[in-house]
């Protein structure tokens, strides 16, 4: 799995050969993590790679929990019932969204990057053919040429070379073609085309499905948020194809490693919801049902300037129907989707076990849960750019380089969890008046604060571990260790939960981040699977 890495990988100074002439030489590498610490900081071209990929990233990222976030705010003062309501329907929604999107996204940008990086080698060394042949050095195939005629001039011989040259012609003329013109990209087009199957999915299970869907999530048929919840959720739904079309449209950007496009698009968006927001809620009074309608009119317009701006830049239909790549996409994103699976299952399990507590633990759980995510999320910008150089670097078994940007990464999110754990810390304490007024919810949202805080370096992390492993390609053990981390986290959360009540679940969910990140460690940590080379000596 390769990245289009440009011209970027001749401004790195660090050496790609392994070496042999080093004093690293330990079974378990574990002090990995801690090479070159006091570099973490450091504005060099690793460091202006990752950070340039990374901000636009995060940005775009945390738009979507921030514009929830937002909503919730709005609903919040039209009551706490409703504040549940649309907590349980948001939380539902985006665990239904995540687990389509998030194998379609990662593929995406894998196999977008792969075509480009291979379009890039072959215009080089066509543009390397070129230069030898106005500077009049004599190519291979000249050379070739040559040496047969001075060996044979028979016609055969003469018209073999002749039809080779013609051939080198044309292919170098069909890649300046190529150059000059939109990009053609196959693996573009089958993202696009699973974004709207996967939407249109998407929206007719959760329409059809709202009611029980809500049961399921501890919603019981004679509760006050069943009706709420019941037509925030329906109202979203009609979204869905625009936010699977969008996210898969980010994942084709991200290939190209272009992150401040879709950043630019999703900030147009999202405004529109903030400014339909008040509007719909209580000018129009539509109350919860106009918040939803805030949010799926976005979408469309993300979609929308997003899709014409792509057709600038690539072939949006391919050669041919063969030229899709439907079993790549499928075999590979099985293990993403076998993941994402445990993942959700484990916060949509906290969820439906917060709303049995009642409407007021939910409505303390979904504020918490909307800030604890929106932060963390920041992280993910951190791991796009490092999913994007690792899966380059070792496309190239440049393993100094991987060895050297997983290490920048990884102590850059845990500086970033410390720094979020007092921004969200003083944040959540002093700001929680803006989504309620309620005192028995805002005294909930001070219970849970300490959780919400105290977590944010092993959120950062396990994010940044993720991308970690989506890079080396590592998609196996992704999906079987979150697999044992979700078994041990819902017992955890069933068990805390009923002993515990609200706090019980927000222990739970600490364990669940906690091993989370000791997956990621311990991976990386031992020098096993992609990362075998670290057990052996080699300067970085």
């Amino acid at each position: 799995m390769a990245e289009n890495n440009g011209d970027n990988n001749n401004s790195h100074t660090i050496p790609k050969k392994i070496t042999t002439s080093t004093k690293w030489n330990f079974n378990l590498p574990i002090g990995v993590f801690f090479k070159d610490a006091r570099h973490v900081f450091k504005w060099d071209s690793l460091g202006k790679e990752i950070l340039g990929m990374a901000l636009p990233a995060a940005l775009a990222v945390a738009a979507d929990p921030i514009a929830s976030l937002i909503d919730t705010a709005f609903i919040g003062h039209i009551g706490p019932v409703e504040l549940a309501a649309a907590g349980v329907s948001i939380a539902l929604f985006n665990q239904a969204s995540r687990i389509t999107i998030f194998p379609l996204v990662s593929i995406t940008t894998s196999f977008v990057a792969e075509e480009d990086t291979v379009a890039n080698m072959k215009l080089k060394a066509a543009n390397h053919v070129n230069d030898d042949m106005e500077k009049g050095v004599p190519t291979k195939l000249e050379q070739h040429k040559e040496n047969d005629d001075d060996d044979d001039d028979d016609d055969d011989s003469e018209t073999e070379n002749n039809n080779n040259d013609n051939n080198v012609v044309s292919k170098l003329e069909k890649i300046t073609k190529v150059k000059k013109g939109k990009r053609q990209i196959a693996s573009a087009s089958t993202a696009l085309i699973f974004g709207i199957i996967l939407g249109l999915v998407q929206a007719i299970f959760l329409m059809f499905g709202a009611r029980t869907l809500l049961g399921v999530m501890g919603v019981k048929h004679d509760s006050p948020m069943l009706g709420p919840a019941e037509k925030y959720l329906v109202t979203r739904s009609f979204g869905a194809p625009a936010v699977l079309l969008t996210l898969a449209m980010q994942g084709i950007f991200r290939g190209f490693k272009d992150t401040t496009t879709p950043l630019y698009v999703i900030l147009l968006g999202y405004s529109l919801n903030v400014a339909l927001d008040p509007l719909l809620i209580f000018v129009c009074h539509l109350g919860i049902r106009g918040a939803a309608i805030a949010h799926v009119l976005s979408q469309y317009l993300m979609a929308l300037v997003l899709f014409l701006i792509l057709m600038r830049k690539v072939n949006l239909l391919p050669p041919s129907l063969k030229d899709l790549q439907f079993g790549r996409f499928l075999k590979n994103g099985g293990f993403l989707l076998a993941r994402v699976i445990a993942v959700t299952f484990c916060v949509t399990l906290a969820a439906s076990l917060a709303a049995r507590l009642g409407a007021t633990p939910m409505a303390a759980f979904q504020t918490c849960l909307q800030v604890w995510l929106t932060s963390s999320l920041l992280a993910d910008g951190l791991a796009v750019s490092i999913q994007a150089i690792l899966a380059c670097a070792f496309a190239e078994k440049d393993y100094a380089k991987a060895t050297a940007a997983a290490n920048r990464v990884l102590q850059m999110s845990f500086v970033l969890g410390v720094g979020l754990t007092f921004l969200v810390g003083i944040g959540l304490y002093f700001g929680a008046g803006i989504f309620t007024r309620d005192v028995n919810v805002l005294h909930l949202i001070r219970i849970g604060l300490p959780f919400v805080a105290a977590t944010q370096p092993l959120n950062s992390l396990s994010f940044v571990f993720d991308g970690v492993n989506f890079g080396a390609s590592d998609f196996a053990y992704s999906a079987y260790s979150l697999a044992l981390v979700a078994v041990a986290s819902i017992t955890a959360l069933f068990t805390l939960s009923k002993s515990h009540g609200f706090v019980g679940i927000w222990i739970a969910l600490t364990i669940y981040m906690g091993l989370r990140m000791f997956a990621g460690i311990w991976r990386m940590g031992t020098g096993t699977g992609p990362w075998r080379f670290l057990r052996v000596p080699f300067a970085a």
